[in-house]
């Protein structure tokens, strides 16, 4: 541990990096900021070098279950317990907008990435999507500038019935794809146990992957066509796309709740209960 951030009373349930500026590489200490939120429903800002929190919003009622910055490091997007999404000004300390399309359900992931302008069909140089407990994938198209956010597509995912209640389902998951535009990545608690390519622009999946389970945690390789996918049986996967022999890694110690690909795409990190683990990816 190079550096400790200070302790607040409250239990913090999610953390983001914030983006570099485009074209800066490595990013100026000055620059380097993590946002997190909490329990109580506040999101806070601090600054890495000098270890101090710089910013603290209340956009949630409820305790945060996911949080990310924009693309550009300009905004703050929170997902809630609720459902409830909110998108804040790091800048000014304002929330901007508070969406209730997910209400009821707890976001479980928030994701931002680039777009052309125009690619389909509305304004905006950014999209963003949000996924809930109960199998639903929002996303949107983003312009900040404009404090404007125009929902692109809605998915609702069928799974069998069940008694128990949400949090003993596996969790809902997607992901924009990086080596294919317009594409996202789902995994959840389904029907079948497979990940889902689905395009915004053809409005239909294109392919499925079966699954030897279902996902507990998934991460789109940046450099190359691979994903990793975390089970609960200590299992840990690597599978190429669109097709390939899927290579499978044990070396947890319980479910494989976190997996995470570096920007270069060359290490993977992984969690699970009492273990992180970093991993050499040298096939992909």
């Amino acid at each position: 541990v190079t550096r400790s951030l200070p302790i607040s009373l409250q239990s913090c349930q999610c953390v983001a990096w914030k983006p570099c500026p485009v074209g800066v590489w490595p990013c100026p200490s000055e620059s380097q900021h993590v946002v997190a939120g909490y329990s109580d429903g506040t999101v806070r800002v601090f600054s890495v070098s000098r270890t101090e929190m710089e910013l603290k919003m209340h956009p949630h009622a409820a305790a945060l279950t996911a949080i990310t910055y924009s693309t550009d490091g300009e905004m703050i997007l929170s997902g809630g317990k609720d459902g409830t999404v909110a998108i804040s000004s790091p800048r000014t300390g304002m929330t901007i907008h508070v969406l209730a399309d997910h209400k009821g359900s707890p976001i479980t992931v928030l994701q931002c990435t680039r777009k052309q302008y125009h690619d389909f069909g509305v304004e905006g140089g950014e999209l963003w999507l949000a996924t809930s407990s109960d199998r639903r994938v929002s996303v949107w198209a983003a312009n900040w500038l404009q404090d404007k956010c125009e929902l692109l597509d809605w998915l609702s995912f069928p799974a069998p019935a069940g008694p128990e209640g949400l949090d003993s389902f596996p969790p809902s998951l997607a992901a924009f794809c990086p080596w294919e535009h317009g594409v996202l990545v789902y995994v959840g608690f389904g029907l079948q146990k497979e990940a889902l390519f689905y395009s915004l622009r053809k409005k239909q999946v294109l392919r499925k992957i079966s699954l030897p389970a279902f996902a507990t945690s998934l991460s789109l390789s940046p450099a190359a066509p691979f994903m990793a996918i975390g089970f609960g049986d200590r299992l840990l996967r690597l599978q190429p796309c669109p097709a390939g022999a899927p290579q499978d890694y044990a070396g947890h110690d319980d479910t494989v709740h976190f997996c995470c690909f570096a920007p270069s795409g060359r290490r993977l990190l992984t969690a699970s209960h009492s273990a992180v683990l970093v991993w050499e990816v040298t096939g992909a």
